[in-house]
């Protein structure tokens, strides 16, 4: 298995993204990585209190973050494209317990000129399905990457911006 980490110094700017992050100190700071044989994006994480929507269980919109942004990254690393959420839809199947530590996956699903179509499902201890997520995705061109992140976007990755 062929795993990167993915960071978003890769593309030669700064970012404080509330996910991903590690120096957002009132972020999630979960690490994300691609394993490149079996074509997915993954992380684990374990959220302490200040995440809760009821005092034992991560808020729902802090579970909807981290799919979203394992599907980001999968449109990133997966489908070689910058993009943005367009539409989603999450199921939560069962709770998410703060203090645990669970797995979330992504993968593409299908890769059209002007769509990416994603999924992401986060696991529990023995493969529990907690929460599961589908999105499109729209693809920036080099212009809406600029305005996104403030500078011409620079270093090895920079293919992932398309051209419009």
């Amino acid at each position: 298995m062929s795993v990167l980490a993915l960071t978003n110094e890769r593309w030669g700017f700064a970012s404080n993204c509330y996910a991903c992050e590690p120096t957002n100190d009132t972020g999630l700071r979960i690490p994300f990585f691609h394993d490149t044989d079996a074509g997915i994006v993954f992380a684990e994480f374990n959220l302490d209190g200040r995440f809760s929507g009821a005092p034992a269980y991560l808020h729902g919109g802090i579970t909807l973050t981290v799919l979203d942004e394992a599907m980001a990254w999968a449109a990133i690393a997966v489908a070689g494209q910058w993009a943005v959420t367009h539409t989603t839809s999450t199921t939560f199947d069962r709770p998410i317990k703060v203090g645990s530590t669970y797995r979330v996956e992504a993968r593409i699903d299908q890769v059209e000129p002007d769509a990416i179509e994603a999924s992401a499902i986060v696991t529990g201890a023995g493969g529990t399905t907690r929460a599961r997520a589908r999105a499109t995705f729209v693809p920036l061109g080099a212009a809406q990457a600029v305005d996104a992140i403030g500078t011409v976007p620079e270093g090895p990755d920079t293919t992932f911006f398309r051209s419009k």
